[in-house]
């Protein structure tokens, strides 16, 4: 019988010096996804993710054939629709009918986002107004974001095409100021764009974000329609209306977090990924592949940044008395409920922008997340 599969992703946040008592940042890969208006990845985690247990239980109909096709770790990593090889390429780069999952050369199967429907999520708007942007990111890093517009008599129920796009974007802007982040939900670049005028009835919004000091790039859907509204949100949930913030923050925070939280919040995901500024090293993430009675198992998966890496070393505090019993693909050390992995000799070689994975088995409640993950090249 095949192990119920629960997925949850959460970055690589903090690197332990000397025997732990100190902590500094680490580099981590940039994520993020629209908020407003909300891509299909970001608006399906909102309308499944229950907010008491975590799991993702999709309400929508066009979110749960989603998750049917591409499985849960789909909406615990909406943040993660991109290619590391992409350096901003669009139209001729990914295929026709795959536009909204990145092609299928990402990290994660995105592919049920690509499903020709009339009932995702949608955010309301009026033709020609100025709205306020807001681009999650979890892990920040600077790049250029570009907003196509599907062309008049867009038809949501055929697979979307390029030709089904505008030629140009509509509105692009470079390094936007964020507010909060990275590594929350809420954290969020910023930036205001006037829709184009002339626009009525269901469109798409498509977005772009290019890194500039990597070839990796984020790709996104939201679902729009014109009709007169200011940014609410339906088809989330049960079915009601949200609002968002209708003028974003003038300026951005002064002053960044001093620390990183040292107890992750109870949903997933968690932790706050921060980067240094020369962007190398490597970054982890971490999810749950199967689990049963008693125990279960994970995968790690350790990201080369803008450099590629000779070695790793990933380590990370169980949130309870868990346990490793069996790892493959590394070498583990334990001390109390603090792990630590380092490669094996065949997967310490990591190219820029690859990632290699370990594995292992643990005993105890499956942790959704662990605290303090952290990936070194130490």
């Amino acid at each position: 019988m095949r192990r119920k599969k629960l997925f949850s992703y959460v970055a690589a946040a903090m690197l332990a010096a000397g025997l732990g008592a100190v902590v500094m940042p680490t580099a981590a890969s940039a994520h993020g996804a629209m908020m407003v208006p909300g891509s299909r990845t970001w608006l399906c985690y909102q309308d499944g993710r229950n907010p008491n247990t975590g799991a993702i239980e999709p309400k929508n109909a066009a979110c749960a054939a989603a998750v049917a096709q591409s499985g849960t770790t789909s909406l615990y990593n909406w943040f993660a629709v991109l290619r590391s090889d992409g350096a901003g390429r669009v139209s001729g780069f990914l295929p026709d009918g795959q536009l909204c999952s990145g092609g299928t050369g990402g990290p994660y199967n995105f592919t049920g986002f690509n499903l020709a429907r009339n009932d995702w999520p949608v955010t309301h708007l009026t033709t020609g107004k100025t709205i306020g942007i807001q681009y999650n990111d979890w892990a920040k890093h600077p790049g250029t974001f570009s907003l196509y517009i599907t062309k008049n008599g867009y038809d949501p129920t055929k697979p979307l095409a390029w030709s089904d796009l505008e030629s140009t974007p509509f509105d692009q802007t470079t390094n936007p100021p964020a507010d909060g982040g990275p590594g929350t939900d809420a954290g969020h670049y910023y930036w205001n764009a006037t829709l184009p005028s002339g626009k009525s009835g269901k469109h798409l919004i498509y977005s772009v974000w290019s890194r500039s000091d990597s070839t990796e790039t984020f790709y996104g859907c939201s679902d729009v329609v014109f009709d007169g509204g200011n940014g609410e949100v339906t088809g989330v949930g049960n079915g009601g209306t949200t609002t968002p913030p209708t003028t974003p923050p003038t300026t951005p925070p002064t002053t960044p977090p001093t620390s990183t939280p040292t107890t992750p919040p109870t949903m997933t995901p968690t932790t706050s990924p921060t980067s240094n500024p020369g962007g190398t090293g490597c970054s982890a993430m971490y999810n749950i592949t199967g689990t049963w009675s008693g125990g279960f198992q994970a995968e790690v998966m350790v990201h080369a940044l803008s450099a590629p890496i000779g070695k790793w070393t990933v380590n990370w505090t169980f949130p309870g008395s868990q346990t490793v019993t069996q790892l493959w693909n590394g070498t583990a050390s334990t001390s109390g409920s603090l792990v630590t992995v380092k490669n094996a000799s065949w997967n310490g070689t990591v190219a820029a922008g690859a990632y290699t994975t370990f594995g292992f088995l643990g005993t105890g409640t499956p942790p959704a997340t662990v605290n303090n993950l952290a990936c070194s090249t130490a």
